[in-house]
This record gives structure tokens, sequence and C-alpha cells, in this order.
């Protein structure tokens, strides 16, 4: 049974708003705290956290478990809706968003890493909807050049603050890139990115 304590109040996720986040060393506690933190009509989301194969199915049955929202690991085709979050599984391809839909792609690692958040991010930006992005803790530049991407297409952007990353690395990257709109505390993700995905017009209230 779920027994996680979630934003009190009504909130309603804009039902065509991507949400996409990268993370890398750290991510699994931070992706953790932040997803702790979404109601059950959670923005429709999709991760890519650098993690090896074995790990991914795995994490994205703790990240269900701990949390009200339904996260699975990503597989080729599902159809993104709110409520759910698609987590990119490690090792044999990227997580790409193409259509509404998650695409595996089967290519060379991208920054060294396969999946890479840089193909994911790119792939959301070019998706032409409303769309946030976000780059937590990790080490390297992965992510920095695909939220620039999703920053210049209209995207709203975050970063976790150095203070609470275990790696200011691709925050880092991404912040110097002009990738970041606004840098901010691990605990103050959560509500900051629901206020982002929320639809037009809803009351939403958010601790």
């Amino acid at each position: 049974p779920r027994n996680v304590q979630a934003h009190q109040g009504v909130y309603h996720a804009d039902p065509n708003h991507i949400l996409a986040i990268g993370s890398s060393t750290g991510g699994v506690e931070a992706l953790l705290t932040i997803l702790s933190g979404f109601p059950k009509d959670c923005p429709a989301t999709v991760i890519t956290q650098h993690m090896p194969a074995s790990f991914t199915r795995s994490f994205a049955a703790r990240l269900d478990r701990t949390s009200n929202v339904n996260v699975t690991e990503a597989v080729d085709g599902a159809v993104l809706q709110a409520g759910h979050v698609y987590l990119a599984p490690g090792g044999a391809a990227h997580l790409t968003v193409v259509g509404g839909r998650c695409r595996l792609v089967a290519s060379d690692p991208v920054n060294g890493h396969r999946p890479s958040v840089d193909v994911l991010f790119e792939s959301v930006a070019r998706l032409g909807r409303p769309m946030t992005g976000v780059i937590l803790t990790g080490m390297g530049r992965d992510g920095a050049r695909g939220l620039k991407a999703m920053r210049d297409a209209g995207a709203r952007t975050f970063g976790q603050d150095e203070a609470s990353c275990v790696v200011y690395g691709m925050p880092k990257a991404a912040f110097e890139a002009g990738a970041v709109e606004r840098q901010m505390p691990l605990t103050r993700l959560a509500p900051a990115i629901l206020e982002s995905c929320a639809a037009k017009g809803a009351k939403t209230t958010v601790a």
C-alpha cells in the first residue's frame, strides 16, 4: 500500500505537458525525493537516469512502490499519460519521445552514456508541446545541450543547486550553458515542477 505524503490540495496536470528529467550520480535519492512529492495526477514524465541495464527495472519498481504515481521501465511505443512515469531502461538504447510515445532508439552512446539525457531532452524539444525540463545531480555534461534545446523551444527548465547535489557536474554544465531557468535545492524542486506543469486556470496548492 502507498502511504506517501503528497502535496495537499487539488492538482490538475496539463494533459499535453511533458516533463523530462535527467540524472546520474546521486540521482537515485534525488528521484525518490522528487517523485515522493508528486500527486497521482502528475504530468506525463520521462526520466533518463544513468544506470546499468540490470538495475533500471528494479529501480522503477522501487519508485513505483514509494510514490503515488505509476512508475514503469519505458517500453517502445508506450503512450505518455498523466499520472505515469517512464524510466529509460539501461544499456541497449536511448529513450526518446516521438509523437507522444516512448521510443527506444538503439544507437551509439552519447556523451559516453546509453541512455543519454541529451538524446531524451532533444527529442522532447522537438515535440512542439508544453514541456518542462529538469537536470539533477550527476557527473559530466550529459543533458546540458538537450536542456538548452528545450529552453530555446519554450520549455520551463530547472536545475538542482550545488549545495544539494552529490556531484554538481551536469547541473553546473547546464547552468553555464544558459539552459537552466531556475536553480534550486532538491527539496524545493517538486513543488516548482508541479506548478510549471499545472493546467492553466487550475487551482493548484503545493506545499
